[in-house]
C-alpha cells in the first residue's frame, strides 16, 4: 500500500510538470506497466483529480481543472514562495483576503519540513515592507472586474471621483493595475468614448455585467496609462521635466505613483508628473537633489525663475 501511495505521488508530480504524457512514457518513468499506469490514473480520479485520456498517435493523459480543489504538490522553492506570498497577503490591501490567507498559511506550515520552515521564517524575519498603506479593496470586486476583463463583458458601476463627484459609469474593462499602494482599473468609458483610469476602492459594482464586447487596442500598455493618469493627469497642474540622472537612480527616489518615468539616454530621463500647485511641484523636484530642466509648461518655468531670484536674494548677506 505504501509503495502504491508513493507511486501515486510520483505520478501526480509528473502530470503537473508536463501538459500531456503517453501511457508508455509514464510507465517508463515509474518503472511499471501501462496497465498499472491506467489503474493509478483511476485512483487519482477517485481522489478528485481530473485526468483526461485520449487515444491515437497524439493521445495520452492530461491533468485538467476540476469542480473541486484537490491536494497540490509543490516543490521546495514553490512551497517557500507560496508561504511568503500568503504572509504578505495576510497584511495586504485586498479586504477579506487576510483571514483566508492566514488559514492557508497555517495549513501549509504544518506540512513544511523543518528545513523549509526555517527558510520561510528566516526570509520573513529578515525583510520588512516599506510600502505605504493604501485603501483596502473588497476581493470580490477585484475578482469580478478581472473576470469581466477576461470574458470581455461590460461593467456598470457607481464611482466616486477624486473631487467627490458621484457618477454611474459603463465601461469595457481592460486591465487591473496594482501600484504598490492602490488598485486601479484601466477601461474604455463607453459614454465618454475614451480610456479612463478608476481607483478600485471607489468602485461600487452594479450587477449583472453588461453585454460582451470586442476588445480594443489601447494606445499604451495598462501600467503606463495608469501611472501617467495618477502621477500627472489627475493633478491640477502637470509638468514634463528632464532630470539629469539615470532613470534607475530616480526610480529609487520616487514612488511609482509620482509620475511616469522614461529613460532618455543613459544619463538623463523624463518625468511626467503633477501636483496641486506649481509651488508643490517645485518643492518636490528640489527633494530629488539632481539638476533638472522644465520642458513645459512655460508658467512653471516662470515660477522657478522668480523663486530662483528670491532664493538668491535670501542667500546674499546684507
Amino acid at each position: 500500500m505504501l509503495e502504491t501511495s508513493v507511486r501515486l505521488l510520483r505520478l501526480l508530480s509528473l502530470l503537473q510538470v508536463r501538459r500531456s504524457w503517453s501511457g508508455a512514457d509514464l510507465a517508463d518513468q515509474l518503472g511499471v506497466t501501462t496497465r498499472t499506469v491506467r489503474n493509478d490514473i483511476e485512483r487519482l480520479r477517485i481522489l478528485g483529480y481530473q485526468v483526461r485520456s485520449s487515444t491515437g498517435t497524439t493521445g495520452g493523459y492530461r491533468l485538467t481543472a476540476g469542480s473541486a480543489l484537490p491536494p497540490l504538490l509543490l516543490d521546495e522553492d514553490e512551497a517557500v514562495a507560496v508561504a511568503v506570498s500568503l504572509a504578505a497577503a495576510a497584511a495586504g490591501t485586498v479586504a477579506g483576503i487576510e483571514e483566508p490567507a492566514v488559514r492557508a498559511l497555517s495549513k501549509l506550515e504544518q506540512t513544511l519540513p523543518s528545513r523549509l520552515r526555517h527558510r520561510v521564517d528566516t526570509l520573513r524575519s529578515a525583510t520588512v515592507s516599506a510600502a505605504g498603506g493604501g485603501p483596502t479593496v473588497d476581493a470580490e470586486i477585484l475578482t469580478t472586474i478581472a473576470a469581466a476583463s477576461h470574458h470581455h463583458e461590460q461593467l456598470r458601476f457607481d464611482y466616486l471621483s477624486h473631487d467627490g463627484e458621484a457618477t454611474t459609469r459603463r465601461v469595457e474593462p481592460h486591465r487591473l493595475v496594482y501600484t504598490g499602494r492602490r488598485w486601479y482599473l484601466m477601461a474604455w468609458d463607453t459614454e465618454r468614448e475614451d480610456w479612463r483610469t478608476f481607483r478600485a476602492d471607489r468602485i461600487r459594482l452594479r450587477p449583472p455585467n453588461g453585454p460582451r464586447f470586442t476588445p480594443r487596442q489601447p494606445p499604451v500598455d495598462a501600467a503606463t496609462h495608469v501611472l501617467r493618469s495618477v502621477g500627472s493627469l489627475a493633478w491640477q497642474r502637470q509638468a514634463r521635466v528632464r532630470l539629469y540622472a539615470p532613470v534607475e537612480t530616480i526610480a529609487e527616489r520616487i514612488p511609482s505613483t509620482a509620475g511616469l518615468l522614461t529613460a532618455i539616454d543613459e544619463h538623463t530621463c523624463l518625468l511626467e508628473t503633477g501636483g496641486d500647485s506649481f509651488h508643490d511641484l517645485a518643492a518636490f523636484l528640489g527633494t530629488l537633489d539632481v539638476a533638472f530642466t522644465v520642458l513645459d509648461p512655460p508658467e512653471f518655468r516662470d515660477l522657478l525663475g522668480r523663486l530662483a531670484d528670491r532664493y538668491r536674494t535670501a542667500a546674499t548677506l546684507p
